[in-house]
């Protein structure tokens, strides 16, 4: 396995590998009507980047 260059790339990587496996779960709580991961997954990095 290859490693990675710097702290910040490992730190991005599991964060988002972490969330991937929420929205899996069905753990991510939504106020609207079902959506599919794909959608989850877009909506919060619509939301969290700046």
């Amino acid at each position: 396995m290859v490693g990675f260059e710097n702290f910040w790339c490992v730190r991005v990587i599991l964060s988002g590998i972490e969330v991937m496996h929420m929205i899996r779960k069905g753990q991510i709580q939504d106020n609207g009507s079902p959506k599919s991961a794909a959608q989850q997954f877009y909506s919060l990095v619509i939301v969290r980047v700046p």
